[in-house]
């Protein structure tokens, strides 16, 4: 049955693959990637073996912790989990769930991630064989080391699968999880300065890390070379009851996800009240609007993004905190505009196959494009306000705050005017509102990535003006300058807005039917 998944899996893949010629693209680029990876590894690994063999310690050791901490964090914070084989879709088959996990496992370690991790893992032999006392180790660590990357990336997200069976604490979980996964890098910046570590400082702390689940199997070969069996003995169990404890975890959080899958059940509002439609016009717009309201109020895909908002402020003061903070924040307020304004790039793909309610009633594309837009600016102008407020908040003085809240609602009307065009012809896949939110298909992720940053260079190319002139006044607290800037955003951010919505709906009006047989495609896929 293992085997027969297995196939099934490579088949659903190459399937995928084959109807889809981008996804096929990325997925070729992103193993290119992953091979020039590799051959880096292999490289520096042949060249550490000539070297001491405290250095050798410490960088595989410390290489091997980023390494597994990589693949527990960047699915849930980047990648998201390889959704081929999705358990939910398994439990039809007639198979034990120990034969479910083995077969889930494989499918992770034959990815293109944990091929290259694997295959990383094993070539440390090129350095270790200089010590031949360490091969034995090396023997068994390798796989290990590599076998419990793979375990604790789909232990989390069982786990995070059965944290969201209920649908508040789904949408709790999938937005709170985000919050110190982006803290961590500035937080990690800090700690790092604080130590201001040194070559010796950091082999403690390499040191220290061999005798946690994050390095224990890296690190039991170095120890066997040095002859300190005891130490590598006693990672070696570490090491073995990581892998352990986390199957164990994995099990019993697949086990009562599959037994209580996810209750997808619709919210129910009181007789005569419809929420936001009873509030605005009764046109297309007003009802686009009124939709697209309640999905930036109760979507946690669309709550994910609010996050970001007050952790912008956070990042700055963080990265500023020894020099000057009220400058610093003073870009909270643009930073904040850019990343609100590029939500909705492909803004269809979370309507999923109810965009086709909409092309049914015959809603114009330019009241799509318009609707969509004021209610993502009803949500950001607030956030905006807030954030142009914080240099106030510290120095009591207000002067700028004109000029920065002009450059923010340019640079946020440019994203919406650019966002209104790319979104009436780009879809891509996203989790459905009750998948796990950490779900990927594979080869899409490369692709997406580069279509968002073309599509951000294109907004902060037509933005640029404004950007240019209010950062000079921000660093040199000039006001009047600030003013002007602020002025340029608005007239040139309002220009791009209406030509978006015009230029947009008129291409929606053209391509409402091929973005929806796209999502049926990817919803079918």
């Amino acid at each position: 049955m293992v085997a027969i998944l297995l196939r099934l899996r490579f088949r659903v893949l190459g399937n995928q693959l084959a109807r889809h010629p981008a996804q096929l693209v990325g997925f070729v680029a992103g193993a290119a990637y992953g091979v020039a990876l590799l051959i880096g590894a292999v490289i520096g690994l042949v060249a550490l073996g000539f070297g001491d063999l405290p250095t050798a310690a410490v960088v595989i050791t410390g290489i091997g912790c980023l390494i597994t901490i990589g693949w527990v964090v960047g699915p849930l914070l980047a990648f998201g989990v390889d959704a081929t084989l999705d358990p939910e879709r398994l439990v039809v088959f007639p198979m034990t769930l120990r034969r479910m996990m083995i077969a889930l496992g494989l499918a992770g370690v034959t990815g293109v991630p944990g091929i290259i991790t694997s295959l990383t893992a094993l070539a440390t032999v090129a350095t270790w064989v200089h010590w031949p006392a360490a091969l034995p180790a090396w023997l068994i660590c390798a796989p290990l080391a590599a076998v419990t990357a793979v375990v604790a990336s789909r232990a989390m997200a069982a786990l995070a699968a059965r944290m969201s069976s209920g649908r508040r604490l789904r949408e709790a979980s999938g937005i709170l999880v985000f919050i110190p996964l982006i803290l961590a890098g500035p937080i990690l910046a800090g700690i790092t300065a604080g130590f201001a570590l040194n070559v010796d400082s950091l082999r403690s702390v390499v040191s220290a890390l061999g005798w946690t689940p994050l390095g224990a199997a890296w690190a039991v070969p170095a120890d066997a070379a040095a002859g300190d069996w005891l130490s590598a003995l006693g990672k070696l169990a570490i090491a073995v009851g990581t892998l352990a404890a986390l199957w164990a975890l994995w099990r019993w959080s697949l086990g009562r996800a599959l037994v209580r899958p996810k209750q997808r059940t619709g919210g129910s509002l009181a007789a005569g009240r419809i929420g936001w439609f009873g509030r605005v016009p009764a046109n297309a717009t007003g009802a686009i609007f009124a939709r697209a309201l309640t999905y930036w109020t109760r979507d946690p895909r669309y709550l994910r993004q609010l996050v970001v908002v007050p952790l912008v402020a956070v990042m700055l003061w963080l990265y500023a905190r020894d020099g000057d903070v009220v400058v610093a924040l003073g870009f909270a307020a643009p930073l904040i505009a850019l990343v609100l304004g590029m939500v909705s790039y492909a803004d269809i793909s979370y309507d999923g196959t109810a965009f086709g309610l909409q092309l049914a009633a015959g809603a114009p594309g330019r009241a799509d494009r318009a609707g969509r837009a004021l209610a993502a600016g009803a949500v950001a102008l607030p956030a905006l306000l807030i954030g142009a407020a914080l240099p106030l908040a510290l120095s009591g003085d207000g002067a700028q705050v004109p000029g920065i809240l002009g450059m923010s609602v340019g640079i946020l009307l440019t994203c919406y005017g650019v966002c209104a065009v790319t979104s009436a012809v780009l879809v891509v896949p996203v989790p459905g509102s009750d998948d796990n939110p950490f779900k990927r298909v594979p080869g899409t992720t490369f692709v997406q990535g580069l279509v968002f940053l073309g599509v951000s260079l294109c907004a902060l190319v037509l933005a640029s003006p404004a950007i240019v002139v209010g950062s000079i006044a921000i660093v040199t607290e000039d006001a009047a300058l600030g003013a002007v800037g602020g002025l340029i955003g608005i007239v040139m951010g309002a220009a791009v807005l209406v030509a978006g919505i015009a230029v947009g709906g008129r291409t929606l009006d053209r391509t409402g039917p091929v973005l929806l047989a796209r999502l049926r495609a990817m919803k079918n896929a």
